[in-house]
């Protein structure tokens, strides 16, 4: 009965491995370092998730347009490292985000930096690693 248990143990803890395998990425599987964006907008939702966090921004666009953008950051331990909290941000706080947007064009990117305006700023980290522009 113990060998049948330690199996199933095994077995589903390496279910659960390949799950969080497969839902952490290098920059370059789907961010584009060709395409750099700068976004002013304001927070509209903060996420501090494990492998990375995310910050949501409404950014209007020249026709006027309200597009709700995610701008993936670093995990929740990074940025806390970084002094970087949810709280730090708050919802309604307007920013101005550069990072490196997705390859599918969807409205998503890899964040970089977050500025304030009265000037202070924070890096954010966003998949740095593999791909990721001024990454070693």
């Amino acid at each position: 009965m113990s060998l049948k248990f330690s199996l199933a143990a095994v077995a589903v803890g390496g279910c659960l491995a390949l799950v969080q395998l497969d839902a952490h990425h290098a920059f370059s599987a789907e961010f584009d370092a060709n395409q750099p964006v700068a976004l002013r907008g304001v927070v509209t939702k903060i996420e501090m998730v494990n492998p990375h966090g995310w910050i949501h921004i409404d950014v209007k666009g020249p026709d006027g347009k309200v597009i709700n953008w995610a701008i993936e950051t670093g995990g929740p331990n990074a940025l806390a490292r970084r002094g970087v909290t949810k709280n730090f941000l708050p919802i309604g706080q307007e920013v101005i985000v550069t990072g490196y947007r997705a390859k599918d064009m969807s409205y998503t990117a890899a964040g970089d930096n977050v500025k304030f305006p009265d000037g202070r700023s924070f890096s954010v980290g966003g998949s740095a690693g593999e791909g990721f522009p001024g990454a070693k």
